[in-house]
């Protein structure tokens, strides 16, 4: 299946600004799962779909690749398959890593970020309310970026971003599960009084309950109880 670009990129003439371009596009085909598990991507046929050299989208890949997002196959790159233990890793790194993020988060809170974060918190509800899964999976990324985006360490917000993105499978399964849905937004709308507050201890406890809720939740959803359940996303 050909990926075409969702806007022309001829007109940049650096590969390296090419390659940008493929990299960004392709993430956020990722992100909202627009990529199927078993979905081969190939540089080839995504050149002919984006109007370009190989060597750009081959660039564009291969970053994809260094940051976890794709795998190198015999027949192009794909999407990992996670296992339960794979799942519960990056659960374990996103309990150490979030909590302090929020913190800090929450001690530079603006006022724009807490508008963005209500916003985003109510367009969530809404969503879960009407069943809009597709929504409330696009709500849910506008409240971490307009949190992770008070977080003076930007190295750290970006790595949180990238392993968020890698259960990405699991969430978008999980997510069809009305209770999954329900822990989501009920953990949004304490993170929200919490950053609201600008209490960074409070905050800090909200993260860290969140992710354990998430965690468990999307274990319930996907039916894995162990580490040797196989791939959590089949």
């Amino acid at each position: 299946m050909i990926l075409g670009s969702a806007a022309p990129v001829e007109s940049i003439g650096r590969r390296d600004s090419l390659a940008e371009q493929v990299y960004a596009d392709l993430l956020g085909k990722l992100r909202h799962g627009r990529v199927a598990p078993d979905q081969r991507l190939v540089d080839v046929e995504l050149a002919r779909g984006y109007g370009l050299s190989r060597m750009p989208v081959r660039d564009a890949l291969l970053r994809l690749v260094a940051e976890g997002y794709l795998i190198g196959t015999t027949r192009g790159f794909k999407v990992p398959a996670l296992g339960s233990q794979d799942v519960r890793d990056i659960f374990e790194i996103r309990r150490l890593l979030e909590p302090q993020a929020a913190a800090s988060a929450a001690g530079a809170m603006s006022d724009e970020a807490l508008e963005a974060l209500g916003t985003a918190l109510a367009e969530c509800r809404r969503a879960h309310g009407a069943d809009d899964i597709d929504t409330m999976i696009v709500a849910n990324m506008a409240f971490r970026a307009a949190w992770l985006g008070r977080v003076a360490n930007r190295r750290l917000a970006e790595t949180i971003f990238r392993f968020v993105d890698h259960v990405q499978a699991v969430r978008l399964a999980t997510l069809r599960h009305r209770d999954t849905r329900a822990i989501v937004v009920d953990g949004l709308g304490r993170l929200h009084a919490a950053f609201q507050a600008r209490d960074p201890e409070r905050a800090s406890a909200c993260m860290g309950r969140f992710v354990d809720d998430a965690q468990a939740a999307f274990f319930r959803a996907a039916g894995v109880e162990g580490p040797q359940d196989g791939p959590a996303q089949s």
